[in-house]
């Protein structure tokens, strides 16, 4: 049971590194699509809020795992 355990740790550890990156960029991607869909944005005008939000989310992550 143990290697099992270590082997589900492996597979999640490739996708999910950091738990804030991946809440922030999930969050991001829920609020686009939400506004797309209930507002009625474009969905050109959402790629455009993405690309950058992803940036500043990614850049942000660096610099706190810098500080680490």
């Amino acid at each position: 049971m143990n290697l099992v355990k270590q082997i589900w740790s492996e597979l999640v550890g490739m996708f999910v590194d950091d738990g804030a990156l991946a809440t922030q960029i999930a969050v991001l991607v829920a609020a686009v699509t939400g506004a797309v869909k209930l507002i009625g944005i474009p969905p050109l005008w959402a790629a455009t809020f993405l690309i950058p939000g992803c940036v500043v989310i990614l850049a942000t992550s660096i610099k706190r795992a810098r500080r680490k």
